[in-house]
């Protein structure tokens, strides 16, 4: 997935994958993380996920990274929210209260702009990329955080039944990335190809969902 490919969705409003809701697992699991308020939330490729919002709800303060100016853009201005602009090294940083979201390549972030970051969230960032991205968005992501907490939620289904994105990320995958340096727990897995009209029409025969709470070892 080059940048474009991103960018031409979003100037298309093809964004299919934006939730018109706050995520229910986000709601359910976040609270057992056992981060204290205040505590900064890494959101990696966040859109304009209202799930920031939440997070900024419940007393967080949140850095969100995403590609697109749009996305930010619209995030700031549906929820009547005047953000302060800036340039800063690789991004441009739209800040609001609680809530930061630098718009700018993912891999460009570095260890220092995300040291204060003791927590992070994951809906839709590593089933968002295609394998060979998908080892190095693990490989930098534990980089520049290699302590805290999170959630991770992932797609499993048969990759020949349907392209992506979102794409397939199995369980064997996800240790393969992420187990070498963290711990990982599966909150939750379910079947939830009755609720997914998209992965129905395309003829895919199983699409489970799984939550997973990650913490440094």
């Amino acid at each position: 997935m080059e940048p474009e490919f991103w960018h031409k969705r979003w100037s298309s409003n093809q964004i299919g994958f934006h939730l018109p809701e706050v995520n229910p697992y986000l709601q359910r699991f976040w609270p057992q993380l056992g981060l204290a308020q205040g505590s900064r939330v890494l959101v990696p490729l966040c859109g304009k996920s209202l799930d920031l919002l939440w997070l900024a709800d419940q007393g967080y303060s949140v850095l969100g990274v995403e590609l697109s100016e749009k996305a930010a853009s619209d995030f700031f201005l549906e929820h009547q929210l005047e953000p302060v602009m800036s340039e800063e090294g690789a991004f441009r940083v739209f800040r609001a209260g609680d809530i930061e979201i630098r718009c700018g390549d993912f891999f460009a972030l570095d260890r220092k702009e995300v040291a204060d970051c003791t927590g992070f969230y994951d809906r839709a960032a590593l089933i968002a990329l295609p394998v060979p991205m998908r080892e190095r968005y693990a490989a930098h992501l534990q980089k520049i955080l290699p302590d805290g907490v999170g959630l991770l939620i992932t797609l499993d289904y048969n990759q020949d039944e349907m392209p992506g994105p979102p794409f397939s990320v199995g369980d064997d995958e996800v240790q393969r990335l992420l187990g070498g340096a963290w711990r990982l727990e599966v909150l939750q897995e379910q079947d939830v190809l009755g609720e997914s009209w998209k992965f129905l029409q395309a003829g895919v025969k199983r699409l489970d969902e799984r939550v997973y709470r990650i913490s440094s070892r």
